[in-house]
């Protein structure tokens, strides 16, 4: 793969690298009408509709049993790396956990509290490759904040991926469907003869998944709308270009539509790692769809005039995930406000984040880095603020409270106070 220079981008090109496109509105049409389907008529439409997408004949659509079946049959060592995932995930994400609190301020007891959602729904990739990571990612989070209800939906097959299940037992899912795509959403949303309807739905999934929570969205939360996977590497010229060639990589095997680049000021680093990308792709299993992500117009090796405009680009990209291997990665670190998950260093891969630093990969695409962060507790919490105030303190606010009320017009706001001094 030949590098190209930032500075020579056209118009076109740039929009490929800023304005990166989930796809929804090719299938928008025919998710609607799936969910519509599943909302009026149940099992009967998920059935169905697994037989028509999945080419799978569904009888079981609650194949929780299974999973705990599978957690003790599945191989030691794929459990133990299982285990190993979900006690890291669950370290980190106890951190995030935030503290009710009251305060006095002159008279008012002002404080927040914190309460779970009472059911979240979880979707697992499946399809050409399965997640089982996902099912960790996200039911984890939502066990820690103390969500009663959580569920976890996964694409059929015949055998149910044992892994998948596995994990979903070991994160402490109370139900596993075996039903996916906008099905899936579908039936989260509105709920089923057997599928119970939730108050919020998260995880990632294709564009098919990620239509349906758009359009189900108001009626149920989501976490946000996802695309394809994405990396930007940030390299000078001490990074190694077998290291950053096998993180593009690694990320393009997800999907054809994936955007993987990497941007550097070094013109030997980079064409270093053009050579690397075209010498390592062959090797690996998914060569056909890494082979279209790199040919992805979103994708690519880029030459930048400094280290300065390289920052500049990865501001502007808000890459989902962002590594930087370079000499100062935390100088580097400290002038780019916009990624998903950072990861510092040569012996970061986004691997370790994609399964088993502790961290969550569920992280927002398409440039949504600018407006907020990834899956975490907090996103399966409410708040809810309390607060108490005596009549001294009342009284020293009421005539603020009262002529605000008038001048907004709303007279019985201002009487409401004005009685209890009467």
């Amino acid at each position: 793969m030949s590098h190209r220079v930032i500075a020579d981008l056209s118009p076109d090109e740039r929009v490929a690298f800023f304005e990166r496109d989930a796809g929804i509105d090719a299938v928008r049409g025919d998710v609607e009408e799936i969910i519509d389907r599943v909302s009026t008529e149940g099992d009967v439409a998920l059935r169905q509709l697994s037989a028509e997408h999945d080419d799978v004949e569904v009888g079981n659509i609650d194949v929780t049993d299974l999973a705990e079946r599978a957690h003790e049959e599945v191989d030691d060592e794929i459990l133990d790396a299982i285990s190993t995932a979900a006690d890291n995930i669950r370290e980190f994400h106890e951190r995030q956990v935030p503290d009710d609190w009251r305060e006095d301020f002159d008279g008012r007891e002002l404080g927040r509290c914190y309460r779970p959602l009472e059911g979240v729904g979880v979707y697992a990739p499946g399809g050409t490759a399965a997640y089982p990571s996902s099912v960790l990612m996200g039911v984890i989070p939502a066990k820690i904040a103390g969500v009663d209800h959580i569920a976890v939906a996964t694409p059929p097959a015949d055998p149910m991926n044992p892994v998948t299940l596995a994990a979903a037992h070991e994160a402490g899912a109370d139900r596993i469907y075996a039903v996916g795509g906008a099905q899936a959403v579908g039936a989260l949303a509105y709920g089923t003869e057997t599928v119970n309807a939730v108050d919020k739905i998260v995880g990632p999934g294709n564009k098919w998944v990620t239509a349906a929570k758009a359009a189900v969205r108001g009626d149920v939360e989501i976490d946000f709308l996802a695309g394809p996977s994405e990396l930007l590497v940030v390299c000078d010229e001490t990074a190694d270009p077998e290291f950053v060639a096998s993180d593009l990589i690694a990320q393009a095997e997800h999907d054809p539509n994936s955007s993987v680049v990497a941007v550097t000021a070094d013109e030997g680093t980079a064409a270093a790692i053009g050579e690397e990308l075209n010498q390592q792709v062959d090797d690996r299993e998914r060569s056909e769809t890494i082979e279209k992500a790199l040919a992805n117009e979103a994708s690519g090796v880029l030459l930048a005039r400094s280290m300065s405009e390289a920052v500049l680009f990865a501001e502007e990209y808000a890459a989902e995930h962002l590594s930087i291997q370079a000499d100062d990665d935390e100088a580097l670190l400290d002038r780019i406000d916009s990624a998903g998950s950072v990861f510092l260093g040569p012996y970061t891969p986004v691997a370790a984040g994609d399964y088993a630093s502790g961290t969550n990969h569920v992280l927002p695409t398409n440039g949504g880095a600018k407006r907020f962060g990834g899956l975490s507790v907090d996103a399966f919490l409410r708040s809810t603020t309390v607060q108490r105030l005596d009549e001294e303190s009342l009284s020293g606010l009421s005539e603020t409270i009262t002529t605000l009320a008038e001048a907004e017009g709303l007279e019985g706001h201002a009487e409401s106070v004005r009685r209890r001094f009467e």
